[in-house]
């Protein structure tokens, strides 16, 4: 079977799309209503601010979701690339085909373009696909993204330069890895050791890719500048208009919304609290979209007193989880129910089993029933050897949201006499943090005990094996659930949508009992653009998404 066949890529969770509302669209169809004609569209530097550093720029390792965009989207050219639809599109691979081998596997061909080329000037390759390959199925690398591969074979064929193959078990998902890990160059890393690839200066010094703009410079904490490559393939869109595109870090975010402001960036995340102010600004738009996130507070299940299932419920019952949602989710946006979120079909917004009200009276029962049962003079709990019910709450620098719900939980958890230490930690030491590190006996030690984050979910499919099945490298919590494990494996092969519901429905039930995180609402992303910016346009895809699209009029481009 050819990939033309499939009117659809079949997914697990068929993302629904949500742009900008009609106000915004208004704005950008009146902006980029003038008459320019297409050549004149070329030149210019857009400036984008992001709260964060970027990951260095190395495909196999990065997991930070600025860093996912940009690689689909500017230095590297994925295998596919896909629409706003989300149908899978021809990239490095100019087709594919599939044939059923037996019933539960398939064999996938990619044939490969051949006028692709690293920005170093080497040609793109089957060797680069399945060096990639096998590095991030390569335990000892330690890749985030492993978990995508669990259901091919680690016995991939090349047929040659341009030709390579794989054996995948069928499921809805098997195209969704190469749409969005673009290769990286076999011949800069294959030196590399798996364990140091997170290490490597490739990712941060000197970054190769081959897609539509390429690496120029980085400064740390600073900037990350690329530009144009104008030999990018014409297939493949050719060259983008702009000739410059410049990630600034500005972790504070009032200084974002001054830049944003006077006009010295073009893009920006901006907090819900400043959305007026931007719809009457002229010369800006706003853009807000719905793209899976879902913001929690995780707990280490490892320590206590999170490792008691009573606990975390009461926790949970406390927060006022709807009036956060109010203040701080960027637009109307729904209580957390779980992980589970409301663009993901199996999402239900009708089951009482997943409704988690506010009642501070019951968590209090449960409290007492966990042993937190007297209060000392400042009205903060204690247990029976005198220990006061005290933790630090993490969340990462540069997060307004974060730190706003951070504050909320702090005020309302003293409520039940839970005293709550706000800290805030530079996003790459709080990765490092959660990450943990392996002690003398062999155990993982993660230094927090309690984190708020937010996590994007994939646009194609709901899969929460990484981070939630008791042997995966990304389970923060600890949390370990024989059936919530079963069920996350029978989630990742089963097809049918029919089959699937009530697997899902159980696995939310178990998650809203556990609570290994508190899901506290879905926010939706906001962002500021300068409206000398053109060809904008964003959805479940990110803000990054038609970036080789954008452009700058003559006559409103920066000296």
């Amino acid at each position: 079977m050819t990939v033309a066949a499939l009117p659809r890529l079949m997914v697990t969770a068929v993302a629904l799309l949500a742009g900008c509302s009609p106000a915004d669209s208004r704005h950008t169809a009146g902006a980029e209503g003038e008459q320019v004609p297409d050549a004149h569209r070329y030149g210019g530097t857009a400036v984008v601010l992001l709260a964060q550093d970027l990951q260095p720029l190395n495909p196999l390792v990065a997991d930070i979701r600025p860093n996912l965009q940009l690689h689909q989207l500017a230095p590297f050219t994925p295998v596919l690339r896909y629409d706003a639809a989300l149908n899978p599109l021809p990239g490095l691979a100019e087709r594919w085909d599939t044939v059923r081998v037996a019933s539960d596997t398939l064999q996938l061909t990619f044939h490969l373009r051949r006028d692709v080329r690293w920005h170093d000037g080497r040609p793109t390759t089957a060797d680069d696909v399945l060096f990639t390959f096998e590095r991030i199925k390569d335990p000892k690398s330690a890749s985030p993204h492993a978990a995508m591969l669990q259901l091919y074979s680690s016995q991939a064929e090349r047929l040659d330069s341009f030709t390579v193959r794989f054996r995948v078990r069928s499921s809805p998902d098997f195209l969704v890895f190469w749409m969005i890990r673009p290769p990286a160059p076999k011949h800069l890393l294959q030196d590399a050791a798996p364990e140091m690839l997170r290490e490597h200066p490739f990712g941060s010094a000197r970054p190769v890719g081959n897609g539509p703009f390429r690496f120029v410079r980085r400064i740390p904490g600073q900037d990350w500048v690329f530009e144009v490559n104008a030999d990018h393939p014409q297939a493949l869109g050719g060259r983008p208009y702009l000739d410059r595109l410049v990630f600034r870090i500005a972790p504070d975010a009032t200084s974002r919304l001054t830049e944003i402001l006077t006009g010295t960036a073009d893009i920006a995340a901006v907090p819900s609290s400043r959305a007026e102010e931007i719809r009457r600004t002229a010369g800006l738009r706003l853009h807000s979209f719905a793209d899976g996130e879902w913001s929690y507070i995780g707990w280490n299940l490892r320590l206590p007193p999170f490792h008691d299932v009573r606990v975390r419920q009461a926790l949970a019952l406390a927060l006022n989880r709807q009036a956060m949602a109010n203040a701080v989710a960027n637009g109307p946006a729904d209580a957390g129910r779980s992980t589970v979120t409301p663009v993901d079909w199996a999402y239900d917004a009708d089951d009482p089993e997943l409704t988690l009200p506010h009642d501070p009276a019951r968590a209090r029962r449960l409290l007492e029933d966990a042993g937190w049962r007297t209060y000392d003079g400042a009205g903060v709990l204690r247990n029976e050897a005198g220990q006061p019910f005290r933790f630090v709450l993490k969340f990462p620098s540069g997060s307004e949201s974060s730190r706003e719900a951070a504050i909320i939980t702090q005020a309302q958890l003293r409520q039940i006499g839970v005293d709550v230490v706000v800290q805030e930690v530079e996003l790459k030491t709080l990765i490092h943090q959660l990450e943990g590190r392996v002690n003398q006996r062999g155990e993982r030690v993660r230094d927090y005990q309690a984190v708020i984050l937010g996590w994007v979910d994939g646009a194609f499919f709901k899969n929460d094996l990484p981070y939630l099945h008791s042997r995966a490298s990304m389970n923060e919590t600890g949390f370990s659930n024989a059936r919530v494990d079963s069920l996350l494996d029978s989630l990742r092969v089963t097809m049918d949508r029919k089959a699937a519901g009530p697997l899902w429905q159980e696995y939310q039930r178990l998650l809203a009992r556990e609570q290994p995180y508190t899901v506290l609402f879905y926010p939706n992303s906001l962002f500021a653009v300068r409206e000398r910016l053109r060809g904008v346009e964003m959805d479940r895809r990110g803000f990054l998404a038609t970036v080789a699209h954008w452009w700058i009029p003559p006559n409103r481009r920066r000296v």
